[in-house]
């Protein structure tokens, strides 16, 4: 949730000294008083920040020991009582001090152009500029420009420095129904947002805020608020009820969680799920993002929204049971996402003259009036124009809640490292029709996968490959890329692979042809990895191709609660760690590790058990990465188990 900044409101006395700069002088010492004086004791002015009265209620630094011409004043204040035996001196370091006079005891700022008594020595500050406003409480004052004030005015509710009576104070929050207001440094209320019922959450009017189990969540895979999207996909294997497109929801919470499922104002479904399970939930196809090979498309409410009052964890699968061609993608939670991402892809593949299947990236917007700009690759400029987008893969397409921008890659193209910039958050995939991995190598199969914010990744990542069935003893070689988020990276693999290490602008790749290495690649700036299993026909066992985007160290986690679909032929969670680390897969103690080379790291295969729920948990003492992957004849799915989303800097 979008947090804003609460701006603190100086209020300045009635007699307040303004510095030439238009700011407010604070004094940095105690006010000297009589002993028989009004007050109960000695005021202590305050020598931190200070406002200044032409913003609006920022607090700007001066120092706190400096006068308005920036040098150090000593001035002796010398005041008299009837009562006491003589003259009382005190002696402070700024320009403006407080005084009294015989009888009482002054704790008002005093401009060091004005004096109370004829015993006050004062230094002359200039007044603060004519017209600027300054508040005395909730008093706006209009300065003279000398000294004084024209006018002022009692604020029925608040006042600002620089705005005078506003109708509430910036950064104060308040409940209008089940609807959160802010107040805008301009002082007025303004919408912020609406408490979702569907996430559990309601407008607490003590606090001025939602409050409920979906509210505050982390940056991780585990959310309240998500949108599922049926993706390209071959048409033979797109049609219900023979192929069905699923979502898998994972309550993580002890509380039974109420998931509800729309499409635009339409609810589609509405199921609960219990504690710690699994819930399977079938939704229809969207013919429009699904079938044929292109072109490019903008569907109206063309996403799925999935909400639930605990948060769970959602998984897609495109299609759920098929025989031939599907894979799968982690969803993440819309408080999450963000305006930047690398896509991952793959290229066009030509089945048989004129007959192409494309590589795709999908755009979701979760707000109205979502500005996309789409920023090709060297190799993304060859594309099925439609949509909002050029045949050269540019464009600045306009998405509102629940669209879908789809863009498929013509003949030569291949999408991987395009751009996608937003100025709102949206959520990005990126995937294949049905292609080849290598592209000479049959039998084809669908790949898809949820990009990560760019944000998000990170200059490390350690890149291992999935085993292979039966003989799980034997790894399965993949296809890597390493894509680069800007211009001239310089990439290091541990231990070193034949590939270019320098990638020159945002968007180039290196490619790992056909490999079953282990390794560790490092770079001077963000990257993104992505990994694609190798068919059937390549001589590495069951399965054929399916895509993952490998997760950087840092957002490693320490628990995971995922799904694995039991229906497949085999499951396996390959687990990612440092050496000696301790880690249980459904509370059993993993052991056979590899090692990553000569790195810090290592990895073990476990198979899943299939005769349970596809329910699973990974828990380790230090964080550790999974990735998630099941295989049948001809046919696969891969995504990441799960990963922290944190703000990572460049």
């Amino acid at each position: 949730m979008l947090r804003l900044r609460r701006y603190a409101l100086l209020a300045l006395p009635l007699a307040a000294a303004c510095g030439d700069d238009g700011s407010t002088v604070a004094s940095a010492t105690i006010s000297t008083t009589s002993p028989d004086s009004a007050t109960a004791g000695p005021t202590t002015d305050t020598a931190g920040p200070t406002t200044d009265a032409s913003t609006t209620g920022t607090p700007t630094t001066d120092g706190g020991s400096e006068s308005a011409t920036g040098t150090t004043a000593a001035t002796t204040v010398v005041t008299t009582d009837d009562t006491t035996a003589g003259p009382q001196t005190s002696t402070t370091d700024v320009a403006t001090t407080s005084t009294t006079d015989a009888t009482t005891s002054t704790t008002d700022n005093v401009s060091a152009s004005e004096t109370t008594d004829s015993s006050t020595s004062t230094t002359g500050n200039p007044a603060c500029l004519e017209d600027q406003i300054v508040c005395d409480g909730n008093t706006a004052q209009v300065c003279d420009g000398q000294g004084g004030f024209k006018s002022e005015e009692a604020c029925p509710v608040a006042c600002a420095p620089g705005i005078g009576c506003t109708e509430c104070v910036p950064g104060d929050s308040q409940c209008v129904g089940n609807d959160v207001q802010k107040c805008s440094e301009s002082g007025t209320w303004e919408a912020f947002e609406t408490c979702d019922g569907l996430q559990g959450l309601a407008c607490d009017a003590d606090v001025g805020a939602c409050l409920g189990a979906c509210a505050g969540l982390g940056l991780s895979y585990i959310g309240c608020d998500y949108y599922p999207t049926v993706l390209q996909q071959h048409d033979s294997y797109n049609t219900a009820p023979s192929a069905e497109y699923a979502v898998a929801v994972a309550n993580t919470s002890d509380q039974a969680a109420q998931v509800t499922v729309t499409r635009g104002a339409n609810q589609i479904t509405q199921v609960m799920v219990a504690p710690m399970s699994v819930q399977l939930i079938v939704l229809p196809w969207v013919n429009e993002l699904t079938k044929g090979q292109g072109p490019s498309v903008l569907v109206t409410d063309g996403a799925y929204r999935l909400r639930s009052t605990r948060p769970v964890t959602v998984y897609q699968y495109n299609p759920l049971k098929a025989t031939t061609t599907n894979d799968a993608s982690l969803l993440l939670p819309v408080n999450t996402w963000t305006g930047n991402y690398l896509v991952a892809a793959w290229p066009t593949w030509t089945f048989t003259p004129g007959t192409n299947y494309p590589g795709f990236y999908a755009v979701v917007a979760n707000q109205d009036n979502t500005k996309v700009t789409l920023t090709p690759s060297t190799t993304g400029k060859i594309v099925q124009a439609g949509g909002g987008v050029a045949a050269n893969g540019t464009g600045v397409v306009t998405l509102n809640a629940d669209d879908v921008l789809q863009v498929m890659s013509g003949v030569g193209g291949d999408l991987t490292g395009t751009i996608v910039s937003a100025d709102k958050p949206v959520q990005v995939f990126g995937g294949q029709e049905c292609t080849n991995v290598p592209l000479n190598v049959t039998a084809c199969d669908h790949l898809e996968e949820t990009m990560f914010p760019i944000e998000t990744l990170a200059k490390e990542y350690v890149v291992v490959p999935p085993v292979q069935v039966p003989n799980d003893q034997l790894d399965k070689a993949q296809i890597v890329r390493v894509i680069a988020s800007e211009d001239n990276t310089t990439l290091v693999f541990t231990p070193d692979q034949p590939v270019n290490k320098v990638l020159a602008k945002a968007g180039d790749f290196v490619e790992l042809a056909t490999t079953t290495a282990k390794f560790v690649v490092t770079a001077d700036k963000k990257i993104l990895v992505s990994q694609y299993m190798v068919g059937q026909d390549g001589g590495y066992g069951t399965s054929d191709p399916a895509m993952l985007l490998a997760v950087n160290p840092l957002q490693w986690r320490k628990n995971y609660l995922f799904h694995a679909q039991p229906s497949w032929t085999a499951n396996y969670v390959d687990v990612l760690a440092p050496k000696n680390a301790t880690v249980t897969v459904d509370g059993a103690a993993v052991g056979n590790w590899q090692a990553v080379g000569a790195t810090n790291y290592q990895v073990a295969h476990i198979k899943l058990n299939n005769n349970g729920t596809g329910n699973h948990t990974v828990v380790g003492d230090v964080g550790v990465g999974i990735g998630v992957y099941g295989v049948q004849s001809y046919g696969s799915y891969w995504y990441p188990g799960g990963l922290d989303l944190d703000i990572l800097p460049q």
